[in-house]
C-alpha cells in the first residue's frame, strides 16, 4: 500500500505574530514554526496504517527551505520518503492544492491524509481541493477511521453529533483531533531524519486565485466595568447594554 501524508510549515500558536513592513504577510522575525498540529494527525495516522497492512508512506510539503523542518519532523516520526515542492512565492490555498495533486497524480497513492485544516490561515480547503483536481472521493474532520479490503469506514465530526462513512480507496481523509495519539519521536528517529534525503520538485502552477489586499491585527478588547455586586446593580447594568454597548 502507498499512502502519502501532507504536512505543512506553520508559525507554532504561542507565537506573538507581528505584522510585516508590507503590511500582507507576517514579520518571520523571532517567529518559531513547527509542523501544521493537525497534520501531526494524518502522518500518525499514516504510520499506524503501515504498520498494521504494510507499504511505504512518502509526506509531501509546498513551501520554502525552511520547510525542510517540517520534513524532518515526519521522518523522525517514522516516515519513509519525503518530497518538498520548493518555492518561495506565497501561494493561497488552490495554488497549494494544484502542485500536491500534481505530484500525487504521479505518485498514485491508495490513500492520502491531511490535516482538517492548517493553523495559519484556517481555509479548511486544501484536502477537498486535491480531491476534486484527482476526481477522488474525501472524508474531512475525520476522528475514526478503518482500512480493509480496499474500502474506508470513517467516523466523522457534524453538528450536534458524529456521522459514519464509507468509500472506496484511493481517497482523502482529512485528520481532526481525537482520531489519535501522534508519536513522539525517539532519539533514534531524530537522528537517522538528519541523514534521511528530501526530494527536491519545482512547482508546477504559481498563479494564486486570490490575492492578499491588507493584514491587520484584532483590535485590543475593551476594558470591563464592574456596576455592582448585587441584584441593585441590574437597572444600571441593562441601561449601558442598551445604551452604551448597544446589544440588547
Amino acid at each position: 500500500m502507498k499512502i502519502a501524508v501532507c504536512i505543512s510549515h506553520v508559525p507554532d500558536t504561542t507565537t506573538k505574530v507581528k505584522i510585516g513592513a508590507d503590511g500582507k504577510t507576517i514579520d518571520p522575525a523571532g517567529v518559531t514554526y513547527i509542523i501544521n498540529p493537525y497534520d501531526e494527525f494524518g502522518v500518525e495516522a499514516a504510520l499506524q496504517l503501515k504498520e498494521k497492512q504494510g507499504g511505504e508512506t512518502i509526506a509531501l510539503c509546498v513551501g520554502k527551505e525552511s520547510s525542510k523542518e517540517v520534513m524532518r519532523k515526519a521522518y523522525a516520526m517514522g516516515i519513509d520518503k519525503g518530497i518538498l515542492i520548493k518555492t518561495d512565492a506565497l501561494l493561497d490555498s488552490y495554488a497549494v492544492a494544484r502542485n500536491l495533486a500534481d505530484v500525487l497524480k504521479e505518485i498514485n497513492p491508495d490513500i492520502i491524509f491531511f490535516g482538517k485544516q492548517s493553523i495559519d490561515y484556517d481555509t479548511h480547503q486544501v484536502g477537498s481541493l486535491v480531491s476534486e483536481m484527482l476526481e477522488i472521493p474525501s472524508i474531512t474532520v475525520v476522528v475514526g477511521l478503518t482500512v480493509e479490503n480496499g474500502k474506508v469506514t470513517a467516523e466523522r465530526e457534524i453538528e450536534g453529533g458524529k456521522e459514519i462513512v464509507e468509500a472506496n480507496l484511493p481517497v482523502v481523509i482529512a485528520a481532526q483531533r481525537g482520531l489519535n495519539n501522534p508519536r513522539y519521536p525517539n532519539l533514534k528517529g531524530i537522528m537517522a531524519a538528519k541523514s534521511k534525503p528530501i526530494e527536491e520538485r519545482q512547482p508546477t502552477y504559481t498563479d494564486n486565485k486570490t490575492e492578499v489586499l491588507a493584514m491587520s491585527l484584532p483590535k485590543p478588547k475593551a476594558k470591563g466595568k464592574i456596576v455592582g455586586s448585587d441584584v441593585s446593580a441590574v437597572h444600571e447594568l441593562v441601561k449601558l447594554l442598551r445604551e452604551e454597548a448597544k446589544v440588547i
